[in-house]
């Protein structure tokens, strides 16, 4: 559906982030030009037009916004914080302080609002629960809880104690019955992903904006009976390799194991979708014929909604049946990208 200037126009008052990377707004009085969801004050109207690349707008001379910074990847995680992100990985006992930080050129409250915008917790509570995950695995292979603690950099067996029970809800000696699923931002072409992982495989994949991912967490924390927390999975890199070779257009068919709790007739449904060829579509009516179901073509589309395991299990090759681009929880701008990736590499 093509918006016309009034929608547009709208959104970009409304600050809508589904609609990022449908279009972007140049302003004719100041020469820049605009996300839709950017915050900056919106000019009149008769000032501003609208353009469908980054590309057109700079060939018609603007200049990216300094607020909301239209050619950087959607909620890319920073350079500086990957780095970091990636020396914790390697080594979970590391402690990264203020000092540190100021050391290397990085400003620690800057530090820490990203962290609370993009996690919900301060860096140190990060740092704190990435430890409390390397325990945790450790433990459940058979090494000893004093052990497990000051190789993971606490001081104390009670300091230990405290941050693994306001984690899991238990000591953790009585944590043996506990489960766990790994979590970690990924970046994409498309911005930034949250995964999770157990050790049976991915269990989600979805974009740090969708609008349900809080209540995705929760659901899929309570099915599982387990407790999310930022730490490695031996799944993650083979995702991530994959998903790099299928954004390149090199990758058809997806080996990464998943881990998909929901009802038979849930998975029947996401089977259906993964059946679904590389590089083609089918409606809602025909996957439900396919799956020997003809009459539960709602139930069909409530199963795809429910699919929190996106690019891997394909829901955004289901279409309307009259062609049309229908709902897609990561927003239809992304829906139309992948399609269209796909159709170029088939």
């Amino acid at each position: 559906m093509e918006l016309d200037f009034e929608q547009m126009y709208q959104i970009i008052l409304d600050k809508d982030v589904a609609f990022e990377g449908v279009f972007f707004t140049a302003v004719k009085t100041t020469g820049i030009f605009c996300r839709p969801s950017c915050t900056a004050r919106k000019p009149k109207p008769e000032n501003i037009e609208f353009y469908k690349s980054t590309k057109e707008c700079i060939l018609k001379g603007y200049r990216p916004c300094k607020v909301c910074h239209p050619l950087d990847l959607l909620n890319e995680t920073p350079f500086y914080i990957k780095q970091i992100l990636s020396e914790l990985s390697e080594d979970p006992s590391l402690k990264f302080k203020d000092f540190d930080l100021v050391k290397r050129g990085i400003e620690p409250n800057q530090l820490r609002r990203w962290f609370m915008r993009n996690h919900g917790i301060t860096f140190q509570a990060y740092q704190r629960m990435f430890r409390i995950n390397s325990a945790f695995k450790k433990i459940r292979k058979g090494e000893s809880v004093t052990d497990v603690a000051f190789n993971s950099g606490f001081d104390s067996l009670s300091g230990f104690g405290d941050s693994f029970k306001q984690i899991f809800g238990v000591s953790p000696k009585n944590s043996k019955q506990q489960n766990i699923i790994d979590l970690k931002r990924i970046e994409t072409p498309l911005g930034t992903m949250y995964v999770c992982a157990t050790e049976k495989g991915v269990c989600l994949l979805e974009f740090t904006d969708r609008k349900m991912l809080e209540t995705e967490f929760k659901s899929l924390a309570k099915s599982l009976n387990a407790t999310i927390v930022q730490g490695d999975n031996a799944h993650f890199l083979l995702l991530e390799n994959e998903l790099k070779e299928y954004f390149e257009g090199k990758r058809k068919q997806f080996t990464v194991p998943l881990h998909t709790p929901g009802s038979d007739f849930q998975n029947s449904v996401w089977k259906a979708l993964k059946d679904i060829p590389y590089g083609t579509t089918k409606s809602y009516k025909q996957q439900a014929t396919y799956i020997g179901s003809p009459e539960s073509v709602r139930a069909v589309a409530n199963a795809n909604g429910m699919n929190i395991i996106s690019i891997i299990i394909p829901c955004h090759r289901v279409i309307g049946a009259d062609g049309s681009l229908t709902g897609y929880g990561g927003g239809i701008w992304r829906k139309k990208w992948l399609l269209e990736l796909e159709s170029q590499n088939s």
